[in-house]
């Protein structure tokens, strides 16, 4: 017969044995530590470089003076007063406004067509979405050799249109330094409005026009009625991250007028990299950015909380 000595033996045998409390922490928390590499990562790569970014905007950290003595809100200063940041803004907010525009006229345009199925449309759409997938950069040579004078084609082909001589300087006069920077933009963004656009286009239930058609509305009239509405949230999505990517113009800018004649075509970014990575002003050009972080974190904040009350009707 079994004493209870034999049985609490048996019973300690069969049963598994207790974890330790390093390795019970761990299962409990496995979770995170599976992530916790990538946001030490992101620790290390995004938010170190912005705590000392904002350190080097109260300093004098430049390589033509040397030390890195405290100048306190001067840096921010030099920002505010340059007439060359002032107009930088305010042409960014131009350009971006006003090709965002062009870009989602268009893009609503071709969606608008596309979204019936007709014969060879795969293929059309496959060739209109090319441009999204070229280097900016590209993109500006393009257009550069397109529109520089005496060897781009676009003034002959005026010129052949117009029956009179065209000798306009695509890159040099204004305005169309302007209007080149904006065409080739529109160029290439056009298919994003178009894709994200098309996407909600797809998603109307098309019982809804069918029910329209029956009660003798018109296209223009079901248009206001029903697409309108059910697409206004993509529409608004599209937009702001448009919007968002336009206000950091560069790459385009850089490659078809290097910011000349003068500073002209002087962008937000534009600014900030001359001033910080040819005029060598590191602290001044880190205070512009963050004045340029601020502005575009209340345009997000604004673009955002309109987004997220936008609901189809």
């Amino acid at each position: 017969m079994a004493t209870p000595l034999t049985v609490k033996r048996m019973h300690s045998a069969g049963a598994p044995p207790r974890l330790s409390r390093l390795a019970a922490w761990s299962e409990r928390h496995f979770k995170w530590l599976l992530v916790a590499p990538a946001v030490v990562l992101i620790l290390a790569l995004s938010i170190y470089p912005l705590l000392f970014s904002l350190v080097v905007s109260f300093i004098n950290y430049d390589f033509q003076v040397p030390g890195h003595a405290f100048v306190g809100l001067k840096n921010f200063e030099r920002v505010v007063f340059d007439p060359v940041a002032r107009w930088s803004l305010v042409l960014t907010a131009g350009l971006s406004g006003v090709s965002v525009a062009i870009e989602f006229v268009l893009g609503l345009a071709v969606a608008l067509t596309m979204v019936r199925n007709f014969r060879g449309r795969g293929l059309i759409m496959s060739v209109l979405i090319v441009p999204l997938f070229i280097s900016p950069v590209i993109v500006g040579q393009a257009w550069t050799l397109l529109l520089q004078r005496p060897f781009g084609p676009t003034n002959y082909i005026l010129s052949q249109l117009l029956g009179q001589e065209v000798t306009i300087g695509w890159m040099t006069q204004s305005p169309w330094l302007y209007v080149s920077l904006i065409v080739a933009d529109v160029w290439q963004w056009t298919p994003f409005m178009f894709v994200i656009l098309l996407a909600g286009l797809t998603a109307i239930p098309p019982n809804l026009y069918e029910a329209a058609e029956l009660d003798g509305v018109n296209s223009w009239q079901a248009f206001w009625a029903i697409t309108f509405p059910h697409l206004g949230p993509m529409m608004l999505l599209a937009l702001t991250f448009r919007l968002l990517d336009a206000i950091r113009m560069f790459d385009t800018i850089y490659i078809m007028t290097g910011g000349g004649p003068g500073t002209q075509t002087y962008t937000a970014s534009y600014y900030l990299y001359t001033v910080g990575f040819t005029q060598f002003h590191l602290s001044q050009a880190t205070a512009g950015s963050w004045l340029f972080l601020i502005f575009t974190a209340i345009v997000v904040a604004m673009l955002v909380r309109r987004l997220l009350r936008a609901e189809p009707v």
